[in-house]
């Protein structure tokens, strides 16, 4: 598929998620199999243009692919001055963050809370599309069913932001009222992809090849995002890819590919935030690396006593050897029977 002038390798994308998918993260999912990757949201505020966080956030050094960019924001005029600014540093595809259900955003209601104001959530998108016209770059728009169950205005929002010139849209079947919790819907997101002719991504709950493959059907979306199921499991992409292709499953990795996999991540991890805080932030994708494993829990307790990366690095080289020398693959991941883990009648 296509967004603007871009041609994706495939339709498996990384959601955006604030504080995992930074550089490292989503070179990696994309070594992986992923075709396609949204960065972490950056604000739109322009006194936080020079913060650490939003410096990090806007290096896109060496990064392969399209570089999509995820914006957040409730000013329209400031929204449009952050997509040239994201643009200026490399951006290829401006997405509106409307999607985050975080209190600290809704409070200040950005994300999904823009969902409760239609009216300024077409300015935002359209001075966003304005802005980034004459360089050519798409806007593309992430957003939820809506902010409550009697509040839903997914199908709404998608046709303005269609005319407003918006080229793809990414619903997560959750309301902001649902927050992560319970479990996602598709019905919603099938009654968007009905009625606008611009891709359609269905997002939420997506954590296996199966649940992949029940959610195309029941949605007939263009594309899928997998967020939370690709941490500490970032080949589920190439999982996905291969039995969506072939109606097989892969065999799961061997213990050596991911020793190798996570000791790459993080170096790369470390050169990005520094010793310090790279030590301290690759604590939470080690821990979902371990989690499931044997001895798992008692390793990430043990990690997260150490403070140094030779020691952090070393650590699990050994946790990973050990593991090697009881099995030569990972232990399968169980696919639910029902696919859709919900009540459907479609």
């Amino acid at each position: 598929m296509n967004i603007g002038p871009y041609l994706l390798p495939n339709a498996y994308f990384v959601a955006p998620m604030a504080g995992v998918t930074d550089r490292p993260f989503r070179q990696l999912c994309k070594r992986l199999g992923a075709g396609y990757a949204v960065s972490e949201m950056v604000t739109s505020r322009p006194d936080l243009q020079n913060s650490s966080k939003t410096v990090r956030r806007v290096d896109h050094a060496g990064e392969s692919g399209v570089i999509a960019v995820q914006i957040a924001g409730t000013d329209a005029p400031m929204m449009a001055d952050a997509a040239r600014f994201n643009i200026d540093h490399g951006a290829q595809v401006i997405d509106i963050n409307m999607g985050c259900p975080a209190r600290k955003v809704c409070n200040k209601w950005a994300g999904s809370a823009l969902m409760q104001d239609e009216a300024l959530a077409l300015q935002i998108v359209e001075a966003v599309v304005q802005a980034c016209a004459p360089h050519g770059v798409p806007v593309t728009l992430k957003m939820r069913t809506g902010w409550s169950e009697s509040h839903k205005n997914a199908v709404q929002i998608a046709r303005a932001a269609e005319s407003a010139g918006v080229q793809m849209l990414t619903v997560h079947g959750r309301t902001r009222e649902q927050g992560y919790k319970g479990q996602a819907e598709y019905d919603t997101i099938a009654a968007v992809k009905a009625a606008v002719r611009v891709p359609v991504v269905a997002n939420g709950d997506i954590d296996s090849p199966h649940k992949a493959r029940a959610v195309l059907d029941a949605t007939g979306a263009d594309a899928l995002m997998i967020g939370r199921a690709a941490q500490g499991r970032p080949w589920i992409f190439r999982e996905i890819g291969h039995f969506l292709a072939t109606g097989t499953l892969l065999a799961p990795p061997l213990v050596a590919e991911v020793k190798h996999l996570l000791l790459d991540h993080l170096q790369d991890h470390y050169a990005l935030y520094g010793e310090y805080l790279g030590v301290r932030t690759a604590r939470k994708h080690i821990g979902w690396y371990v989690k499931a494993l044997p001895d798992g829990e008692d390793f990430r307790a043990h990690m997260n006593t150490l403070d140094d990366s030779d020691l952090q690095l070393a650590a699990v080289a050994y946790f990973f050897d050990a593991l090697h020398a009881r099995m030569d693959r990972l232990p399968v991941q169980v696919s639910s029977t029902n696919p859709l883990n919900m009540e459907t009648t479609r």
